[in-house]
């Protein structure tokens, strides 16, 4: 059996705790729940409000937005020959809650199979137009130019040229051309050589 305590040593001892621990609160210093004091905690605060009620807001939508169309430039980028169904796909999303627009990212990234076997390409028109005027800059090489040629020779052969593209057509062709020899060109006299510090005087 267990010595009884007697109740009087066990008030005492509880009384004794609870005014340690009442003198360890009153001798502590005063907490402060900021660094800041009186009237700049409210400017603070107020300033912090408005920063929640203004440009929180500003940010989710634009973060919104720039989700929203994501796949319009990762169609844009990859040169997609649907990327204007895309765009439009993207934004009839917006107006049903962005259901829309996880098949909108999808066709952003698939491959256009079926487009290939139909035109002949997977690539936008915009692509080749673009690729037209830098090819007549003189800023691709000779085997991208061939192979431009190539793509737009197998995309005519599927009857898919647009007037567009057949005049890029024309220009690429022109220019894989070789420059035509000079006709019956008069040769050259030989320019006398001069000689520096020739014979002594």
């Amino acid at each position: 059996m267990r010595p009884q305590v007697p109740e009087a040593r066990f008030v005492a001892r509880r009384a004794g705790a609870f005014a340690g621990a009442a003198v360890a609160l009153l001798a502590s210093a005063p907490a402060h729940a900021s660094f800041l004091s009186g009237e700049t905690v409210d400017t603070a605060a107020n300033w912090l409000a408005w920063f929640v009620i203004v440009l929180v807001p500003i940010a989710a939508i634009v973060g919104f937005l720039y989700v929203h169309v994501l796949p319009e430039v990762i169609a844009e980028k990859r040169h997609h020959p649907h990327k204007d169904s895309i765009k439009v796909l993207c934004i009839l999303s917006l107006f049903f809650g962005g259901m829309l627009w996880p098949f909108a990212w999808l066709w952003a990234y698939t491959k256009p199979v079926g487009y290939r076997a139909i035109y002949g390409t997977e690539k936008h028109e915009d692509y080749y137009l673009e690729m037209g005027e830098k090819a007549h800059i003189g800023a691709l090489s000779a085997e991208e130019i061939a192979q431009l040629r190539a793509e737009l020779a197998a995309m005519a052969a599927k009857g898919a040229l647009s007037p567009q593209l057949k005049r890029v057509a024309e220009d690429l062709d022109a220019l894989a051309a070789p420059a035509p020899a000079p006709a019956d060109a008069p040769p050259r006299a030989p320019q006398p050589v001069q000689t520096v510090g020739g014979g002594g005087e």
